[in-house]
């Protein structure tokens, strides 16, 4: 069993190495840069229906201001699917 174990770690190459922690950055990366992006989104969105309801007609600039600063969030969501798919592709 043992030779059989060194048999494959002998077959793995460089370039797997690289491609499997290129896989693994991505995922990272996209993992952890979702992360904030989904909390600030889901606060904003709180907050806005908390204003709402305390002031039914501020309904309208309520929903523009939360839908501005949830599009601010999720650029940083969109900046971490870039850098994974450079990883993926380029690196």
């Amino acid at each position: 069993m043992l030779e059989e174990a060194q048999g494959v770690v002998a077959q793995i190459s460089g370039e797997d190495i690289a491609a499997a922690a290129r896989y693994l950055a991505a995922g990272l990366c996209m993992g952890i840069g979702a992360i904030g992006p989904g909390i600030g989104q889901g606060i904003a969105a709180a907050h806005a229906l908390d204003g709402i309801a305390r002031q039914p007609e501020m309904e309208g600039a309520l929903f523009r201001t939360m839908i501005i600063g949830q599009a601010v969030a999720e650029s940083t969501g969109i900046y971490s699917l870039v850098v994974a798919i450079v990883l993926l592709f380029v690196v």
